[in-house]
């Protein structure tokens, strides 16, 4: 009787093992699984409840999981398409920037220069007579700076001339041959100007350093100097006309030094002006 019993079991379990039986039982499984949910919901059971809370939540948090990668992405494409939509309009900013600066810097040096001029008390009236002038050599040393002009005696060169680039004062003339002629750079060693600084009208002498740049010296005023404060010529001595702007002002904040960076480059020097200031009685 007892292995009768057994074999019933075995067969039974042999039935469900089968493939199709499988599924059967899936299926009756699962609909006995919905069934029993529905009808727990009537009696509002607290471990369905929770189930279904947690059910929810694993959805959730896998949702917001399977879609971190697809919110980087979008967010990264974002950013990036609008740093190079800021970059391109800060370029476009920037440029217009430089083109309004020049023109202030422009109107600026005007005024100042005016300024300068109109309290200026001259004797005398200056006519220029310019001479332009191709660089031939530029001779460097350590601490002395010059160039060598194609103009001479012959074509009215004269020590003492001022020698400009542009509007602006550069060196003036030291040697004078039949042909050519020897300029002292502002920046050599051995070159000491009397100098205006605007716009709070202070005197003082600019020193040539070697350098590409200058310095103010032999001042009572430093403190009074300002952060890119315009240079010019003073007119003292009788040396260069007064108001030729010459560089602007930075106070190296390290040794306290008053440096002049010079308007012109120097190193970059094809055609000068010769210029000779005459007076004439007004």
């Amino acid at each position: 009787m007892q292995a009768s019993r057994d074999d019933f079991v075995i067969a039974i379990r042999s039935a469900f093992l089968k493939k199709e039986n499988k599924q059967k039982f899936s299926l009756v499984a699962l609909i006995f699984l919905t069934f029993l949910i529905l009808v727990s919901e009537k009696f509002n059971l607290k471990p369905i409840d929770y189930l279904k809370i947690s059910l929810r939540e694993i959805a959730y948090r896998s949702t917001f999981i399977v879609s971190i990668p697809e919110n980087f992405i979008k967010k990264s494409y974002i950013a990036t398409k609008n740093h190079f939509s800021v970059y391109e309009e800060n370029k476009i900013l920037k440029e217009r920037l430089d083109i309004e600066l020049s023109k202030n810097y422009n109107s600026e040096y005007i005024i100042e220069e005016n300024k300068r001029l109109r309290s200026a008390i001259e004797e005398l009236e200056s006519i220029p007579s310019e001479i332009v002038g191709k660089v031939l050599v530029d001779k460097k040393s350590p601490f002395l700076r010059s160039i060598i002009v194609n103009r001479g005696s012959r074509d009215g060169i004269e020590l003492g001339m001022a020698v400009m680039d542009k509007s602006y004062l550069i060196g003036k003339i030291v040697e004078v041959t039949f042909t050519t002629s020897r300029v002292l750079l502002l920046s050599d060693l051995n070159s000491k100007i009397p100098v205006d600084l605007m716009p709070n009208n202070i005197q003082s002498i600019l020193s040539g350093t070697g350098e590409h740049h200058g310095l103010i010296q032999y001042t009572r005023q430093q403190s009074l100097i300002e952060n890119d404060a315009i240079v010019f010529t003073s007119g003292a001595g009788g040396l260069f006309k007064s108001g030729i702007p010459i560089g602007k002002i930075y106070k190296d904040p390290l040794n306290s030094r008053v440096i002049v960076n010079f308007f012109s480059d120097f190193s970059q020097l094809r055609f000068v002006k010769i210029v000779s200031f005459k007076g004439k009685p007004e």
